[in-house]
């Protein structure tokens, strides 16, 4: 027993340092991979400037410009798109303007936003405002009609919607971001796409057009977490499955009977 415990111990405090050492080596990459800043925008779904997750992007315009971004977004994701708008002087500026942040999927179908502020109103006196839009969960697979998120590139577009004709044309700086989490395999669903929604995809599988991917690339559909918890539940149910028969087979039949009875 007192063995068992010290290999235990070793186990546990290995698995530690292990972990930390881990960790520590992560952080360092990520430090060492953090993505450069954009520091342009497109005019156009088809000279929108690629943005990858979680890399930052910055833009000088004028009032009325569209900006696009496009960035990639994989199965099981849930995007969120944040914009930030440094305006204009308020002595340069003649009344309130309106902003808006648009998210098309690679099939450029707006997107409708789970949560967040997709629009908001600036007060002639105020120096920024701030947009963000949440996606929904990003589905492997799903019914042609559906208009269901799918993996590909999505486009983020930014303009002012309710502008006073006098401030048209002043200068404005723009700032874009987009974060995403793993939804898990709540969300997962059984199927996936041939070939990821990205520009110049042909039904050969090979891109005429350069493509916003992701690092690590795109994922096939089918592997989600809810492998794992069903391997899990049949190793629980075998082992209920010992135990139970354990707990009621009993010793046999006791010396003092007779054979025959």
């Amino acid at each position: 027993m007192r063995t068992t415990r010290v290999v235990r111990r070793f186990a546990v405090t290995t698995g530690a340092a292990l972990l930390a050492l881990t960790g520590a080596a992560g952080s360092a990459a990520a430090d060492d991979d953090t993505p450069e800043k954009v520091t342009e925008a497109g005019t156009s779904f088809r000279t929108a400037t690629a943005l990858r997750i979680d890399q930052e992007a910055s833009a000088e315009a004028s009032t009325g410009d569209y900006l696009y971004w496009a960035f990639p977004v994989d199965a099981g994701q849930r995007a969120t798109v944040h914009a930030t708008v440094k305006l204009p002087d308020a002595a340069a500026r003649h009344a309130a303007s309106t902003w808006r942040v648009d998210v098309y999927d690679g099939l450029r179908r707006r997107q409708a936003c789970r949560l967040g502020t997709p629009a908001k109103t600036a007060a002639r006196d105020e120096s920024s405002v701030s947009l963000s839009c949440s996606l929904r969960t990003v589905r492997a697979w799903s019914e042609q009609w559906a208009n269901d998120p799918l993996p590909g590139t999505y486009y983020l577009r930014l303009t002012v919607t309710d502008l006073k004709a006098d401030d048209l044309g002043l200068p404005v700086r723009a700032e874009a971001k987009v974060t995403a989490t793993d939804a898990g395999g709540a969300q997962a669903v059984d199927g996936s796409l041939g070939e990821p929604l990205v520009p110049g995809a042909g039904s050969d599988g090979q891109r005429t057009a350069a493509a916003v991917e992701p690092e690590d690339g795109w994922s096939d559909g089918w592997w989600s977490s809810r492998w794992l918890w069903t391997a899990a539940g049949g190793v629980l149910a075998a082992l209920a499955g010992v135990g139970g028969y354990a707990l009621t087979r009993g010793s046999g039949r006791p010396a003092r009977v007779p054979q025959g009875m």
